[in-house]
């Protein structure tokens, strides 16, 4: 596929996703990470889960999982960063969503399954905040660098592409007659 195609084609993409607050993402992964994290803390106690309320009883503690909760942002950071990697064959950056993806999934998963295990507890709404202001933070940056180490990614995301788009708008030098 031509480069400017692609390029045009990517952003396009990057633009549609971001509309509608990141309804696709929540769509997606709102579901998966409720049932995984219901399923999961059945495993430490008693679960009974009520996914129109977007609620979890973990040994008779209400958790309500939210929007937030799931992380929409993030997967749309990281689906800024893949896109935005030009030279990528589809089959690499199918594989490259799935790691990046399903890293994030599993890991948030696994932050609930914490969160609820620690639920009633003094410590639980300072863990709460650490989460949300730092840890999460770290779990996209490791992902991403996770993804370049293990797909070899030598690309800089937008950068690559916004040098591209300069050298192709730079006119060529002409040769002088001195010459």
């Amino acid at each position: 596929m031509d480069k400017t195609l692609s390029l045009i084609l990517r952003y396009t993409l990057i633009f549609l996703a971001g509309l509608g607050n990141l309804s696709i993402f929540y769509k997606v992964f709102y579901p998966l990470t409720f049932h995984l994290s219901a399923f999961f803390l059945s495993l430490f106690g008693d679960v009974i889960s009520f996914y129109p309320l977007k609620l979890i009883m973990f040994n008779q503690t209400a958790i309500e999982i939210i929007h937030a909760c799931v992380a929409g942002s993030a997967y749309y950071l990281l689906l800024i960063l893949i896109l935005s990697l030009p030279n990528i064959k589809i089959f690499k950056r199918i594989l490259v969503f799935i790691l990046a993806f399903g890293s994030l999934l599993i890991l948030n998963v696994l932050r609930i399954i914490f969160m609820g295990l620690i639920a009633g507890t003094s410590y639980f709404e300072s863990v709460h905040m650490l989460f949300w202001y730092f840890v999460s933070i770290i779990f996209v940056v490791g992902i991403w660098f996770l993804t370049v180490k293990v797909f070899d990614i030598k690309e800089i995301p937008v950068y690559s592409d916004l040098k591209y788009l300069i050298d192709k708008t730079k006119k060529p030098k002409r040769k002088s007659k001195n010459n």
